[in-house]
């Protein structure tokens, strides 16, 4: 018996090869000239035999049974005693060759089962023999009975069985081939064709048939339920946790469904009824809230969405950055593997990246790292910096610089030249931020904590300004999950503001004439578009004299030009995106301004007695270059100093000052007070 198709492979056959079919050719034709010669022999014999059957040597007529030289006669009939038994024809039959008997002799044995099979076997054809010698078998006498079927015997009689008696298909082939002649070869190929077709019209039909029971294709799945049953559904789960490889298994189907809608849907079900229930699954799945999740779910197609939810499920990889100031990365690499860590480069895109796969000691703690040969930094916060692209001899401004990775990468690739201002609003951050500018060794930077919208008026005229605004974190949700449930709807209007008035203000402290530079980057670690492209658009709208320019990296998604609905500047392809389940990174925004004027007036920048600090330089102010009539109190429409709240700051600053030399600052002003009366 064949192997079953159920074992087989399922599928389209295997391309027809037509150095098969040649070779075969071959084959068949020798088969069919040794056969024809076989024939001619044994015809050349069968008509010596035949001559003598007419002449029989006693005399007997043909009429009644009588004995031959090749079989045995039957009531007309001649009885052939083959190699398994005795086989009755209704015709006479021609004598085998002693090599066919011998052959078929040991085929039968096999076949009958062993040793006694052959012995047995062996009887039948002693008895063939013996007939052919010459002496006569007595059918009345001692030959085969009518109960022959029911004496045990396993020889019996069937013209039937003895005309369609195959044990194995290799026997069907073999007969096939013996009839085969050189003209039918080619027919024999068509033949074989057509079996093939039909093969794998079967295999098809198959095919198609379990795509039925197994959903593949064409069913249309039911994952959504009744009111009724959606009722009882949700009161049930409420009282039970949920079975999470049910939700996993509905996500999946519904996704699918989502893919090929026209196919796969319900009869009666919209798009939106799919995607409420892909969205409640997702939020009962990964613990998002649902403002949330469904802020993040239109960002990407179905199936996108899903990767980017599991991906937010496992941590990034661990990476750290090189300072060149002290080391190469060559050499660091090296000693950090003689102390038992694995790692390789991050890629081709960074020459300071290392990422580490196992460390049998703590990175943190490392005679490296104390002595500031690396800093453990996220891959995507190279990026930002990258963009940036900071030349030696420049003054830099990094306004949220805390705790310092950007800040002393910044410091590297200057080489210690130039100024870097590092500020940061929160004077805790800023500790953290000292403590790695003095480990890592950057020398030309300067500390400050100021919020950063009050900048422009603090100092200006940089060449280049780097912005990573703080955001949602919804790009980092591996590292902080919290982020899942702890956002609103109002923190997504609160930090939009924020960073539009921050961009703003990184903005009006570029120098537009600087040689060098005249750029920002303006970054942040979320993917949501209110927090990235509809801030840059605010700042395109409002500082006419920036425009958008390619920020220089070598990958990453282009930003959104339009969002549901909303039509962005067409040069926001040019910011780049960066998602977990695409690149292994941090979910990242970078973008890239260059400022080509100075700001308008009405910048809300600081002003003096007869200059404006527009753009971080001095320039005479509109009003008296056009010959304009000043305010009552002899300032420029934009403000002046504020004298009063200067002198309170002034006399803290004083007695700050005279506590630290010892002196009671409350004696010396008396003094002075004294003084001044003296005067």
């Amino acid at each position: 018996m064949g192997v079953g198709r159920r074992m087989k492979k399922q599928g389209p056959p295997s391309p027809l090869d037509e150095s098969r079919f040649t070779s075969l050719k071959k084959r068949k034709a020798q088969d069919a000239e040794e056969s024809s010669q076989s024939k001619r022999r044994r015809s050349s014999w069968n008509q010596a035999q035949s001559k003598s059957s007419r002449r029989p040597p006693n005399g007997t007529t043909n009429s009644g049974p009588k004995r031959t030289t090749n079989g045995v006669v039957l009531n007309g009939q001649t009885k052939t005693v083959n190699d398994s038994g005795i086989r009755l024809s209704g015709s006479r039959s021609t004598q085998r060759p002693q090599s066919d008997i011998e052959s078929s002799d040991n085929d039968a044995a096999d076949l009958l089962g062993g040793d006694d099979a052959r012995e047995t076997s062996s009887l039948g054809a002693i008895g063939v023999l013996g007939a052919l010698g010459g002496e006569e078998i007595d059918l009345d006498s001692g030959g085969l009975q009518d109960n022959f079927l029911d004496s045990g015997s396993s020889v019996y009689d069937s013209d039937q069985d003895g005309k369609n008696a195959i044990f194995s298909e290799d026997e069907g082939e073999s007969d096939a081939e013996e009839k085969l002649t050189a003209a039918n070869i080619e027919g024999l190929s068509k033949r074989l064709d057509a079996a093939q077709e039909d093969e794998a019209a079967e295999a098809q039909l198959e095919l198609e048939e379990a795509a039925l029971q197994t959903n593949i294709d064409g069913d249309r799945i039911k994952v959504l339920q009744d009111a009724e049953d959606y009722e009882e559904g949700e009161t049930a789960a409420s009282r039970l946790a949920p079975d999470l490889q049910l939700l996993r298994t509905r996500i999946t189907d519904t996704i699918r469904i989502l893919d090929d809608f026209s196919k796969l849907s319900e009869q009666g079900r919209s798009r939106k009824d799919y995607t409420s229930q892909l969205l409640k699954d997702i939020c009962a799945y990964y613990g998002y809230s649902s403002f949330l999740a469904t802020k993040l779910l239109n960002l990407f197609p179905p199936r996108e969405a899903f990767a980017f939810f599991e991906a937010n499920e496992s941590a990034r990889p661990l990476t750290i950055r090189t300072n060149t100031l002290k080391t190469h990365r060559r050499e660091l690499a090296q000693s950090l593997i003689n102390r038992g860590v694995t790692l390789e480069p991050v890629g081709k895109w960074s020459k300071v990246g290392l990422q580490i796969f196992e460390s049998q000691v703590p990175l943190g703690a490392t005679p490296e790292y104390l002595a500031g040969h690396y800093m453990l930094q996220a891959a995507s916060s190279f990026l930002p910096v990258m963009a940036l692209a900071p030349q030696p001899h420049e003054r830099v401004l990094d306004m949220a610089a805390a705790p310092g990775g950007k800040t002393t990468y910044i410091s590297a690739l200057m080489k210690n030249t130039g100024c870097v201002f590092a500020n940061d609003a929160n004077k805790s951050r800023a500790k953290a931020l000292i403590g790695n500018i003095h480990r890592l060794g950057a020398k030309n930077t300067i500390v400050c904590s100021h919020d950063a919208r009050e900048f422009p008026k603090v100092i200006g005229g940089f060449d280049r300004v780097l912005l990573d605004a703080p955001c949602s974190g919804t790009g980092v949700i591996a590292k902080d999950p919290s982020v899942k449930t702890n956002k609103t709807e109002k923190d997504f209007m609160f930090l939009p503001h924020l960073q539009k008035q921050i961009l703003l203000a990184a903005i009006d402290s570029v120098d537009h004439a600087s040689k060098t530079g005249g750029y920002i980057v303006y970054s942040t670690c979320s993917v949501t578009v209110e927090e990235n492209e509809q801030v840059v658009q605010y700042a395109l709208r409002k500082r006419p004299n920036v425009r958008l320019v390619e920020t220089g990296l070598a990958f990453g998604v282009e930003g959104f030009v339009n969002y549901m609905g909303k039509t962005f500047d067409r040069d926001m392809k040019m910011t780049r995106r960066y998602y977990p389940h695409k690149y292994n990174v941090d979910g990242f925004f970078v973008s890239k301004l260059k400022k080509f004027g100075p700001s308008p007036a009405g910048a809300g920048v600081g002003v003096g007695d007869k200059t404006v600090m527009t753009g971080g330089i001095a320039e005479r102010s509109e009003d008296e270059d056009l010959g304009q009539d000043k305010d009552e109190d002899g300032e420029g429409g934009f403000g002046g100093w504020e004298e009063e709240e200067d002198e309170v700051y002034i006399e803290k600053a004083r007695r700050r000052r005279l506590k630290k030399k010892g002196i009671d600052p409350k004696s010396k002003r008396g003094d002075r007070k004294t003084d001044e009366k003296g005067v």
